[in-house]
Protein backbone atom coordinates (compact mmCIF):
# COMPACT_ATOMS: atom_id res chain seq x y z
CA UNK A 1 0.00 0.00 0.00
CA UNK A 2 1.63 3.02 -1.10
CA UNK A 3 -1.05 5.65 -1.47
CA UNK A 4 -1.89 6.92 1.83
CA UNK A 5 -5.35 6.21 2.96
CA UNK A 6 -5.98 9.93 3.53
CA UNK A 7 -5.55 10.26 -0.25
CA UNK A 8 -7.21 6.91 -0.94
CA UNK A 9 -10.25 8.44 1.32
CA UNK A 10 -9.34 11.76 -1.35
CA UNK A 11 -9.49 9.76 -4.39
CA UNK A 12 -12.69 7.86 -3.99
CA UNK A 13 -14.40 10.74 -2.31
CA UNK A 14 -13.90 12.57 -5.46
CA UNK A 15 -15.02 9.13 -7.59
CA UNK A 16 -18.38 8.52 -5.71
CA UNK A 17 -18.88 12.68 -5.99
CA UNK A 18 -17.57 13.25 -9.91
CA UNK A 19 -18.35 9.83 -11.53
CA UNK A 20 -21.35 7.80 -9.78
CA UNK A 21 -23.46 8.19 -12.95
CA UNK A 22 -20.82 7.90 -15.74
CA UNK A 23 -21.56 4.93 -17.33
CA UNK A 24 -18.17 3.72 -17.29
CA UNK A 25 -17.79 3.91 -13.67
CA UNK A 26 -21.58 2.29 -13.12
CA UNK A 27 -20.23 -1.39 -11.85
CA UNK A 28 -17.84 0.00 -9.95
CA UNK A 29 -20.09 2.48 -8.27
CA UNK A 30 -22.69 -0.67 -7.45
CA UNK A 31 -20.10 -2.85 -6.61
CA UNK A 32 -18.35 -0.71 -3.84
CA UNK A 33 -21.72 1.18 -2.07
CA UNK A 34 -20.30 0.90 0.97
CA UNK A 35 -16.53 1.57 0.86
CA UNK A 36 -16.89 4.69 -1.64
CA UNK A 37 -19.73 6.68 0.72
CA UNK A 38 -17.71 5.40 3.53
CA UNK A 39 -14.25 7.03 2.36
CA UNK A 40 -15.80 10.39 1.57
CA UNK A 41 -17.74 10.31 5.25
CA UNK A 42 -14.41 9.89 6.84
CA UNK A 43 -12.57 12.17 4.77
CA UNK A 44 -15.34 14.52 5.80
CA UNK A 45 -15.14 13.90 9.60
CA UNK A 46 -18.49 12.87 9.49
CA UNK A 47 -17.90 9.25 11.13
CA UNK A 48 -14.85 8.31 12.42
CA UNK A 49 -12.13 5.48 11.19
CA UNK A 50 -12.70 1.97 12.07
CA UNK A 51 -10.57 -0.91 11.23
CA UNK A 52 -13.60 -2.33 9.27
CA UNK A 53 -14.25 1.12 7.51
CA UNK A 54 -10.76 1.55 6.72
CA UNK A 55 -11.06 -2.61 5.35
CA UNK A 56 -14.21 -1.53 3.24
CA UNK A 57 -12.30 1.09 1.81
CA UNK A 58 -9.02 -0.06 0.90
CA UNK A 59 -10.94 -3.11 -0.48
CA UNK A 60 -12.69 -0.10 -2.65
CA UNK A 61 -9.42 1.73 -3.07
CA UNK A 62 -7.86 -1.63 -5.05
CA UNK A 63 -10.68 -2.39 -6.61
CA UNK A 64 -10.29 0.93 -8.72
CA UNK A 65 -7.12 0.58 -9.01
CA UNK A 66 -7.72 -3.08 -10.77
CA UNK A 67 -10.70 -1.97 -13.24
CA UNK A 68 -8.26 0.71 -14.21
CA UNK A 69 -5.49 -1.28 -14.67
CA UNK A 70 -2.68 0.25 -12.70
CA UNK A 71 -0.41 -0.58 -9.73
CA UNK A 72 -0.29 1.56 -6.53
CA UNK A 73 2.24 4.09 -7.18
CA UNK A 74 1.90 6.46 -4.13
CA UNK A 75 -0.72 8.75 -5.84
CA UNK A 76 -1.61 12.19 -4.92
CA UNK A 77 -4.83 12.40 -6.62
CA UNK A 78 -7.43 11.11 -8.95
CA UNK A 79 -6.24 13.06 -11.93
CA UNK A 80 -2.57 11.47 -11.63
CA UNK A 81 -4.27 8.18 -11.15
CA UNK A 82 -6.86 8.03 -14.29
CA UNK A 83 -3.60 10.10 -16.36
CA UNK A 84 -1.72 6.96 -15.19
CA UNK A 85 -4.50 4.44 -16.75
CA UNK A 86 -4.78 6.06 -19.70
CA UNK A 87 -0.79 5.71 -20.60
CA UNK A 88 -1.22 2.13 -19.78
CA UNK A 89 -4.28 1.64 -21.73
CA UNK A 90 -3.55 3.80 -24.67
Amino acid sequence: MDTPFKVRCQILAEVWVEYRKDEEFTDYIEYCDLGLPLAYLVLEGVVENTPIAEKYINESFDLLLSGLGVEDENFENLDELLDLAEENNS
